[in-house]
């Protein structure tokens, strides 16, 4: 049986330590914090309940295919909520997004006056670059060009000219919409893997096709629910915890691993996935190893800041998720991206899972965990700069709901790009590692197993294949082929 280490229990180290334990390991994962999830968890403010970090599901699949490899029955609750997001827009336009797409098309070509052929062109071509691109370049390994070949491949170069390589996502968006309002709705989904859609490749606007063409799920307890869940697999698996008990280093036999090291003493192992941030894997865990300088010193994706807020009122006009736009977005992705400065009027996301949760607040009250992109940490003045920024998003959802929501917030936290680095271990509080503002930016993703060290694999958003629930998932299904088969498992 050979001994496996996973290094932070965030999706993907919780999804490593799964898959390593069927494999047959005698898997033990450690977590610097006192819970597990990473990002993925959850805070009590009072009476209220708050997921702390991703707010959307998509394809639901992934985490049933972890089960269907765990041979365990899918005991994971979730729906498909009755609609998509709400949106909001300065001009005093607003709508709900249909979960269908169908009446999403109806809705969109009514409000916001495009031809509904070409939107169901938009959104053919979006699902069709995913079916092709997912299974070579999100489920395989861009490292490993053996696992690429085969018809698949064919398939994916014969349809090279659909990807648009030469577009970024706004560039191309705006071939298909003449209303600017329909470019910052599919613009975006660039903030998923926290990207410049005036600069990320046009291939990127098949992110859309998840939420858009396939819909919006939501676990039945909120997103922590993905990764209480997965933590009970793992227990049920003979995965052994180690929480509070932070690693320090990587251990290394020449060129094989031999293990780590915490303040309680070494740890032998002949694997290790190390789920943390790949630049500071190598630069806390690994300093004596050469730093893949070509990969690691790239752009990095932007932050976030999060006002965690129990407002002593219910909001009709809201749901599940909401976005309100702001006037100009390619000056907010320039202020943020180049100038490295937060936004003076951002777009702001609202999410509320007591509109589906009802017991996350009070009667008649609801948890809004409100978020804007800022840039990642360069040493700006954070201290300042965000009760500026709650100024500024108060002065504006006040103005659109027409409410003084300052006298409603009955509870209240915040997270920061610091807080980010601090409490996640994000390198400058990047929540996704690498942007992926230029068209190669899919290559300067770090590799899901070390080139020449024997037994170190690397999972999570910060490596291939990028940010997200779904490929942090698929991160970590990599990672463990690559064990499996250097290990025999």
């Amino acid at each position: 049986m050979k001994k496996a280490i996973v290094i932070g229990s965030g999706i993907g180290g919780l999804a490593s330590a799964i898959r390593l334990a069927k494999e047959g390991c005698k898997v033990m994962l450690f977590e610097a914090n006192p819970f597990i999830g990473g990002k993925i968890n959850n805070k009590k403010l009072g009476k209220y309940r708050f997921d702390t970090g991703p707010s959307v599901f998509t394809a639901p699949h992934y985490i049933e295919d972890l089960y269907k490899f765990a041979h365990k029955p899918f005991n994971f609750p979730y729906k498909k909520i009755d609609e998509g997001f709400r949106y909001f827009y300065p001009d005093g336009t607003r709508f709900t997004l249909p979960n269908d797409r169908e009446e999403q098309v109806k809705l969109l070509s009514e409000k916001l006056g495009e031809n509904p052929t070409t939107l169901h062109q938009y959104l053919d071509k979006a699902a069709k670059n995913y079916k092709l691109i997912s299974p070579l370049f999100i489920e395989k390994s861009l490292h490993n060009f053996k696992s690429l070949l085969g018809w698949k491949l064919v398939k994916a170069l014969v349809n090279i000219s659909s990807y648009a390589l030469s577009e970024t996502m706004n560039s191309e968006n705006k071939k298909f919409f003449f209303n600017p309002k329909t470019l910052q709705f599919f613009n975006r989904f660039a903030t998923y893997n926290g990207s410049d859609p005036y600069k990320a490749p046009a291939m990127l606007n098949m992110i859309s096709h998840l939420e858009v063409n396939e819909g919006v799920y939501l676990p039945e307890k909120g997103m922590q629910q993905i990764s209480s869940a997965l933590g009970d697999l793992c227990k049920e698996l003979g995965v052994k915890f180690y929480l509070n008990e932070k690693v320090e280093e990587i251990q290394l036999n020449g060129r094989d691993v031999r293990g780590i090291r915490t303040k309680n003493g070494l740890y032998p192992a002949d694997i290790v996935v190390s789920n943390m941030d790949i630049n500071f894997t190598y630069e806390k865990l690994l300093p004596q190893e050469k730093i893949p300088k070509n990969i690691l010193e790239q752009e990095k994706s932007s932050s976030a800041v999060v006002f965690y807020w129990g407002i002593k009122k219910s909001f009709p006009e809201l749901g599940l998720h909401n976005v309100f736009f702001n006037t100009d977005y390619r000056d907010e992705f320039h202020t943020i991206f180049d100038d490295k400065q937060i936004y003076f009027d951002p777009s702001i996301y609202v999410n509320i899972t007591s509109k589906e949760v009802e017991s996350d607040a009070p009667k008649g009250c609801e948890n809004w965990f409100v978020m804007v992109n800022v840039p990642n940490n360069v040493g700006q003045n954070w201290e300042d700069a965000i009760p500026t920024l709650r100024n500024i998003i108060l002065s504006r959802l006040s103005k659109e709901l027409d409410t003084d929501l300052s006298a409603l917030i009955e509870v209240e936290d915040v997270m920061s790009p610091i807080s980010i680095e601090k409490d996640y271990f994000g390198k400058m509080g990047a929540i996704y590692g690498n942007a992926s503002n230029n068209k190669f930016a899919a290559f300067y993703r770090h590799s899901n197993k070390h080139n020449n060290i024997k037994g170190l694999y690397f999972a999570g958003v910060s490596v291939h294949p990028g940010g997200g629930i779904p490929l942090a998932l698929n991160a970590a299904k990599l990672a463990v082929e690559y064990a499996k088969k250097d290990f025999k498992l």
